[in-house]
C-alpha cells in the first residue's frame, strides 16, 4: 500500500514539524559521520537552529489555519491530527528553539556538539508524536523515542558525577516505568481487544467480562505515566536527574517532555476510559488522580521548600507543577458541565509553564557560566550585576507562583476555576495554600538577588553568553505578555479539550 494512501491525505503536512526536526537531525548525524572531529560549533548551531524554527514556524502556521484541515486521523487511526496535537507541538517546539538557542553558550567547551543537538531534536520529535498519538501501540513508541535521547541528554556532562547519576537513575527508573506501562496496555489489550483509544472506548462503554484485568491494566499505565510526568510518588528519579543535568536540558525535560506527556493522559483517558462506564465497572481514575494531585502538590511543594540549593529548588517545584496540572484530571466527572474548562485550563497552564519553567531553568544556566555557585546565597547581589537577566527570571519565578505579572496567573486562575465549577473546591483550595507555599521558595531566590549582600565580595561576569542571555529575555517576555494576550492560546485549549470530552 502506498505511504500516501496509508497515512491520509497531506499526511505530510499534518506531520511537518515532525519532520522537519528528524530531518535536521539526521543531517546532524550525517555532519558528524562525514567530519567527526568537527569543531565548527556556529555551523552546526546555525542548522540545529534554523530547522528547530522551522519546525515552530510549521506547527504556528497549521495552528493558525494555514494548511489541511485538523480533526483527522493519519496511518490508519495511529495518528491523529487535531487542536490538541497541534498546541502542545507548539509547546515542544517553542521549549526546543529555547534550549537550543541557550545551549550555544552552555556546550561552546564540551565535545561532541553535534550529537548534543540531535539528541534534543530527536527526543522533541518523540513528543510532538506524543502529542500524535492516537492508539496505545504509538503511543509506547513515541514515549520511548522521547526517553531514549533524553536519558543520553541528562547524561551528557561526562566528567561530572552528578549529571552521569542521574542520567543513570533517570533510565534505570524510565525502563523500569516503560516495562510497567507496556504491561498496563497488554492486560488493556486483553480486557478490550484493540489498541486504537477510540475502539479501547468503544468496548468499555459496551462493557467487557474482565473488569479485573481491566482494572489492573489501567492501574498499572497510571503508575507509567506517573513515572513520566514526574508526580508523587513516582518522582524520586526527577530532583537528581534535574539536578545533574546540564541546565538547558533540565528545562527541556521538565517543560516539554511533562506537557507532552500529559497531552497523552488527557487523551487516552479521555477517550480509550470513559469515565461513567469505568465507575460503573468499579474503575476510578479519577479518584486516583485526585490522591496524585493532592500528594504531589503538598509534598512537592514542602520538599521545594526545605531545599539550600537553586536548581534543586527548582526541579522539586517542577514536581509541585505536575500536581497543579494534575487536577485536570482529578476535577473531571460524568457528564460535568464544565470538564472542558478545568481540561483546558491544565493545557493552558503546560503552555505557560513552557516558558516560565524552561525560562528559570536558563537563567541558572547562565549563573553557572558565571561560576555563580548552586546555592541561594550564593546568588545574593546578582541583581545588582546583572540587572537584565535577574528581573527577567524574577518576572517567571512570580509567574509560576500565579502572581498576577505574567500568563502563570491565568492559567492557575483557568484550571482552579475549572474545578470549582465542576464540584471540587478542595483541589482549588489545596492548589491556593501551595501556591501560598511556593511563594516562601520563590522569594528566598528573589530576595537573594535584589536584597542580600554577596558575603565574598561580588560575581566575576567576565563572560557573555549572549544566546542565554537571549533565550532568558523571550521567555520572560512571552510570559508577560501572556498575562495580556492570553485569549488564543485559551480559545485553542479551550477547542481543544472539547473535541476529548464533547
Amino acid at each position: 500500500m502506498a505511504l500516501d494512501t496509508l497515512g491520509g491525505e497531506d499526511w505530510f503536512l499534518h506531520m511537518a514539524p515532525a519532520l522537519l526536526m528528524i530531518a535536521t537531525a539526521i543531517a546532524l548525524f550525517g555532519v558528524d559521520a562525514i567530519d567527526p572531529e568537527s569543531t565548527n560549533h556556529p555551523a552546526v548551531f546555525g542548522v540545529t537552529i534554523v530547522g528547530t524554527l522551522a519546525a515552530l514556524g510549521s506547527a504556528v502556521a497549521l495552528l493558525l489555519g494555514f494548511g489541511p484541515e485538523t480533526g483527522t486521523t493519519l496511518f490508519a487511526d495511529q495518528l491523529v491530527a487535531d487542536e490538541g496535537s497541534l498546541l502542545f507541538t507548539v509547546i515542544v517546539t517553542s521549549v526546543t528553539s529555547l534550549v537550543v538557542l541557550g545551549s550555544y553558550d552552555y556546550i561552546r567547551d564540551l565535545p561532541d556538539k553535534g550529537e548534543f543537538y540531535s539528541l534534543t531534536l530527536l527526543a522533541a520529535t518523540g513528543m510532538v508524536l506524543m502529542a500524535h498519538a492516537n492508539s496505545l501501540a504509538t503511543v509506547f513508541v513515541a514515549l520511548e523515542l522521547a526517553s531514549l535521547p533524553s536519558y543520553a541528554l541528562v547524561a551528557f556532562l561526562k566528567h561530572n558525577r552528578g549529571s552521569v547519576e542521574g542520567g543513570l537513575k533517570y533510565f534505570l527508573i524510565g525502563a523500569v516505568s516503560s516495562a510497567i506501562f507496556v504491561y498496563g496496555i497488554s492486560l488493556v489489550y486483553a480486557a478490550t481487544g484493540s489498541l486504537q483509544l477510540s475502539a479501547v472506548g468503544t468496548a468499555v462503554s459496551e462493557g467487557v467480562d474482565q473488569t479485573g484485568v481491566l482494572g489492573l491494566g489501567v492501574l498499572l499505565m497510571v503508575a507509567g505515566f506517573g513515572f513520566k510526568i514526574a508526580s508523587v510518588p513516582f518522582h524520586f528519579w526527577a530532583p537528581d536527574a534535574y539536578e545533574g543535568a546540564p541546565a538547558p536540558i533540565s528545562g527541556f525535560v521538565s517543560s516539554a517532555s511533562k506537557a507532552a506527556g500529559f497531552l497523552i493522559a488527557f487523551r487516552v483517558f479521555t477517550t480509550a476510559f470513559p469515565i461513567g462506564p469505568m465507575q460503573d465497572a468499579g474503575i476510578d481514575w479519577v479518584f486516583v488522580f485526585g490522591v496524585l494531585a493532592v500528594l504531589t502538590m503538598l509534598l512537592g511543594n514542602l520538599a521545594a521548600a526545605t531545599q539550600d540549593e537553586v536548581k534543586r529548588m527548582l526541579a522539586y517545584s517542577s514536581v509541585a507543577h505536575a500536581g497543579y496540572v494534575l487536577i485536570a484530571l482529578a476535577a473531571l466527572k460524568d457528564g460535568g458541565t464544565y470538564n472542558d474548562w478545568v481540561l483546558a485550563g491544565g493545557m493552558l497552564h503546560l503552555f505557560v509553564y513552557g516558558f516560565m519553567n524552561t525560562g528559570a531553568f536558563l537563567f541558572v544556566a547562565l549563573a553557572e557560566q558565571w561560576d555563580v555557585g548552586r546555592t541561594f546565597e550564593d546568588y545574593a547581589g546578582l541583581g545588582e550585576e546583572a540587572p537584565v537577566a535577574s528581573a527577567a527570571v524574577t518576572v517567571m519565578l512570580f509567574s509560576l507562583a500565579g502572581l498576577p505579572v505574567g500568563g502563570g496567573f491565568w492559567s492557575k486562575f483557568m484550571l482552579f476555576g475549572g474545578a470549582i465549577e465542576n464540584g471540587f473546591w478542595w483541589f482549588a483550595a489545596i492548589g491556593l495554600a501551595a501556591s501560598a507555599l511556593s511563594l516562601f521558595y520563590y522569594w528566598r531566590l528573589i530576595r537573594a538577588l535584589w536584597i542580600d549582600e554577596p558575603e565574598h565580595g561580588g560575581h566575576d561576569l567576565g563572560s557573555k553568553p549572549t544566546s542565554l542571555y537571549v533565550a532568558v529575555l523571550i521567555a520572560a517576555l512571552v510570559t508577560v505578555a501572556l498575562l495580556a494576550a492570553v485569549g488564543p492560546v485559551e480559545n485553542v485549549a479551550t477547542d481543544a479539550a472539547q473535541a476529548l470530552v464533547g
